[in-house]
């Protein structure tokens, strides 16, 4: 089974930073785009940003340009986010997810993601 498991979320100050993580198992990892989205209390899910398998391409929601920056280390099987200049409208559960794509595409459609952390930034 595909299992993808977030970590890392957290109460911040606005202006603050924290590194999200996400383990994966039960999927050739290197083979598929991954990426992030989010969904605040009450609000659709938002795309949050996404990277090739081979980490030759990433998308970033306008909103998060600039201050967030995806990564990841396919020898840990393990995808990042860090978050820099935090604000309130950031507070959301983020999960990460596998996308359809591999060979160096971008879906942007997620087919496996796991139970999300939750971020809160305080104002």
């Amino acid at each position: 089974d595909v299992q993808l498991q977030a970590y890392g979320g957290g109460l911040v100050q606005a202006g603050g930073s924290l590194r999200l993580s996400c383990a994966a198992s039960g999927v050739t990892f290197d083979r598929y785009a991954v990426g992030w989205f989010r969904q605040a209390p009450g609000k659709k899910r938002e795309g949050v940003s996404a990277i090739s398998d081979a980490d030759g391409s990433r998308y970033y929601a306008d909103a998060m340009k600039g201050r967030f920056t995806i990564s990841r280390d396919n020898a840990k099987n393990t995808l990042y986010l860090q978050m820099n200049s935090l604000k309130s409208e950031d507070t959301a559960v983020y999960y990460c997810a596998k996308d359809l794509l591999g060979a160096g595409g971008l879906a942007l459609i997620y087919d496996y993601w796991g139970q999300g952390t939750l971020v809160t930034v305080s104002s």
